[in-house]
């Protein structure tokens, strides 16, 4: 397939990391907090029983280990699983792509995967989580 604009080619997925992180995000009801239960470079998914609709544009806060304060970004919900799905195998949720990181957020962000995926067993280390 061609990357045109009928057919764009899709890039590929960064490394997927699971692991569990503290999220908040805005929702028409006010601030929710969830628990992120992967992260990569380029995104997160967030388990949560009320997904925000696809498309949504979302104001995140990350609570990364170490970090004083939480890192705030801006993501956009690119897919959902919705509640019941967990009998599929699938976690009920939201799937976030950051955008418009500025370049110290994203070098955290990727210093932190990094450290988790070097923490796994080396035959783990390159694999990725789809969820």
């Amino acid at each position: 397939m061609s990357d045109t604009p009928e057919h764009p080619v899709p890039a590929p997925r960064a490394h997927r990391i699971d692991h569990e992180l503290p999220v908040a995000y805005r929702t028409v009801a006010g601030f929710v907090t969830d628990w992120a239960v992967n992260l990569s470079r380029g995104g997160l998914y967030i388990n949560t029983q009320q997904p925000l609709p696809v498309g949504t544009v979302v104001r995140i806060l990350v609570s990364l280990p170490g970090a004083n304060f939480p890192v705030d970004l801006a993501g956009k919900v690119t897919r959902t699983n919705a509640q019941g799905a967990e009998a599929g195998g699938e976690v009920p949720g939201m799937a976030v792509e950051f955008v418009d990181v500025d370049d110290d957020k994203r070098s955290r962000i990727e210093a932190f995967v990094e450290r988790l995926r070097e923490a796994l067993p080396a035959d783990e280390r390159g694999s990725t989580t789809r969820k």
